[in-house]
């Protein structure tokens, strides 16, 4: 599924993804976990950033300047009346290019909805994107090598994986080592990485 595609199923969906997530304390626990491995607090990407909400606030929180993308343009419209002082794009994370890296990146339940053949290229992005001693989180689909398709809101959303260990190869080719991976949804097919950049 391209991301234009993508971005149009979340602009129909957009106001129930805001009510049912600003608040939520769904994966939170683990961004607070990744967030303690920070050691500099300065500038942070959230990929696949919503309308805003409990990921923006934490980071705030926590001293970063934020920084979010989206390829819904109604999820950032809300994003930015929810969070009138952070940076917010309408951007898909294969194509887009910031002028900066990162100690902080999150990318939760957003990347397994690329295209699999963007799986490998974008996790090396988001690694490349980091700053020395930054760190990384995001999810994926613990399952073979593939994608599908699943029914959701009366639509058709993609989902893709290239599994645990194909995720473990591309950070390990790209200066960064897990600190953290739990299948945090057991027995559902929901993965978490936490990633630090080595040099």
């Amino acid at each position: 599924m391209d991301p234009k595609t993508l971005g149009l199923k979340y602009d129909k969906i957009a106001h129930w993804w805001h009510d049912q997530h600003f608040d939520s304390d769904y994966g939170m626990s683990q961004i607070g976990r990744a967030v303690s491995y920070c050691r500099n607090r300065g500038a942070a990407l959230d990929v696949g950033c919503g309308g805003g909400g409990r990921v923006v606030r934490k980071l705030l929180s926590e001293g970063f300047e934020v920084t979010g993308i989206d390829v819904s343009a109604k999820m950032i419209e809300i994003a930015q009346e929810n969070h009138p002082g952070v940076n917010f794009h309408t951007a898909d994370i294969c194509a887009w290019e910031p002028d900066k890296k990162y100690d902080f990146i999150c990318a939760w339940d957003s990347i397994f909805h690329l295209p699999l053949e963007m799986q490998e290229p974008v996790v090396a992005k988001l690694c490349r994107l980091l700053d020395r001693d930054g760190i990384l989180i995001y999810t994926f689909g613990d399952a073979e090598r593939g994608g599908h398709e699943s029914d959701w809101h009366d639509d058709k959303f993609y989902y893709s994986t290239i599994g645990i260990s194909g995720n473990v190869k591309v950070i390990m080719q790209n200066g960064c080592e897990c600190r953290h991976l739990e299948l945090d949804q057991y027995p559902l097919n929901h993965a978490y990485v936490i990633v630090k950049k080595l040099k």
